[in-house]
């Protein structure tokens, strides 16, 4: 049989982040998701939404971006993920996300172990396992996966510090920023002293083969086994910073699936983060073309 195109998959949260100027789609995996299909990459998104209007909007809206819906579970039960989204002076965004929506009742299906076994890569966040059904049908599915990208993403008051453990043990590669990092070594109740030894104490402790430290306007590391390259932020005008990390993950993932060096991966994931804070939302519309001219 020969194997179809290769495809990411991305597990977890699809929602309507709701601003005061209008709602847009979000969820960080969904965000990371629809940046890689920009990149040209194929990717799923496995995820569930309410059967109700706001699900059938959310599905129009992701198949008008050309991106399958085939795996994004219907459930009469909990209704389509909300999230009231405000932003400050600083152009920083915080999230006021519902409990007890559809995305935390996605099932495990028997067609999911093939579909995750033949991925490249298979993406997840921490909050999409905040319930006990989700967190489920998570574990299940990361024991097919062949790579497996965790993106931390820390979203009070739903951290739960033995899941962060067990999911960083599972991990390949994780991505987090500097805040992050000092809450892991919290839970670890280890002391922070540099980027370099937090790093590699986080890496050692939890057999972490790749690890993606962000820092903003101060740009990136990557840590990849006992090497580490840095690299720094492409100076922007910041339309707003909702989705910027996941677009990095996003620019990361479309060129670590091609086994691209990994000063191809950093420079487009550190130039895809800086396109996608130059403008308004996680999900813009906008063609590659337009991200090539950016980067050069």
């Amino acid at each position: 049989m020969i194997k179809e195109n290769p495809y990411v998959v991305c597990f977890g949260e699809v929602l309507w982040d709701i601003f005061p100027e209008g709602t847009r789609a979000g969820g960080a995996p969904f965000n990371a998701a629809y940046n890689v299909h920009k990149m040209g990459t194929d990717v799923k998104m496995l995820s569930r939404i309410g059967n109700d209007e706001l699900g059938k909007k959310l599905t129009d809206q992701i198949k008008g971006w050309g991106l399958t819906t085939e795996y994004i579970q219907v459930d009469n039960e909990h209704p389509t993920s909300t999230v009231i989204a405000k932003i400050d002076e600083h152009n920083e965004a915080t999230y006021d996300i519902v409990n007890h929506v559809a995305w935390d009742y996605i099932d495990f299906l028997p067609e999911h172990k093939e579909l995750i076994s033949n991925a490249e890569a298979f993406v997840f966040g921490s909050l999409s396992a905040r319930n006990p059904k989700s967190k489920e049908t998570l574990l299940k599915l990361l024991e097919f996966a062949k790579l497996k990208i965790f993106d931390v993403n820390f979203r009070p008051p739903f951290i739960d510090t033995d899941l962060i453990k067990e999911l960083l043990h599972k991990a390949d590669i994780v991505k987090m920023n500097k805040a992050e990092m000092r809450q892991i070594m919290e839970f670890l109740s280890e002391e922070y002293i540099s980027e370099d030894e937090t790093v590699t104490f986080i890496q050692n402790h939890f057999n972490i083969k790749e690890i993606v430290l962000t820092k903003g306007s101060k740009g990136a590391r990557y840590f990849v086994g006992d090497r580490n390259y840095g690299f720094g932020a492409v100076p922007i005008k910041i339309a707003d910073t909702v989705g910027s990390g996941d677009a990095f993950l996003a620019g990361f993932i479309s060129k670590r699936v091609q086994g691209k060096s990994p000063e191809e991966i950093m420079e487009e994931a550190i130039s895809l983060g800086a396109f996608i804070t130059s403008k308004s939302g996680a999900c813009p519309d906008y063609e590659y073309e337009e991200f090539q001219k950016f980067k050069n």
